[in-house]
């Protein structure tokens, strides 16, 4: 089994900033994409950034230029920095990964439980 836990969401004013933490645990032989999605009241889930494994990253339009995707591949961690926070910025956010759960490499699509993120105007 694999395991994340999301860690740093809170309520910030307009114009703040927070850092999201996604920790992967459990029997992992390795991770590939990591990614932050979010979902905002009465929304569907749309994707915020991602990260390959290579550390490419791919980022909403919406956030491109305010948040910054990163991974600390010894650590099994994902990191979502969110600047200049708006109030539509206001969602659940999830994390989600790729993991490669024993030695044939099976790959398992793991989803967070999601930490809200309140961006007050």
């Amino acid at each position: 089994q694999v395991q994340l836990v999301e860690s740093g969401g809170g309520l910030v004013q307009a114009g703040g900033f927070l850092r999201l933490s996604c920790v992967a645990s459990g029997t992992i032989f390795g991770i590939t994409n990591m990614g932050w999605y979010r979902q905002a009241p009465g929304k569907q889930r749309e994707l915020v950034a991602t990260i390959t494994s290579g550390s490419s990253t791919n980022y909403a339009d919406s956030v491109k230029g305010r948040f910054t995707i990163s991974r600390d591949n010894a650590k099994n961690t994902v990191y979502l920095q969110m600047n200049s926070l708006k109030p539509e910025d206001t969602a659940v956010y999830y994390c989600r990964i790729g993991a490669r759960i024993d030695r044939k490499l099976t790959y398992l699509d793991v989803w967070g439980q999601g930490t809200l993120v309140t961006v007050s105007s």
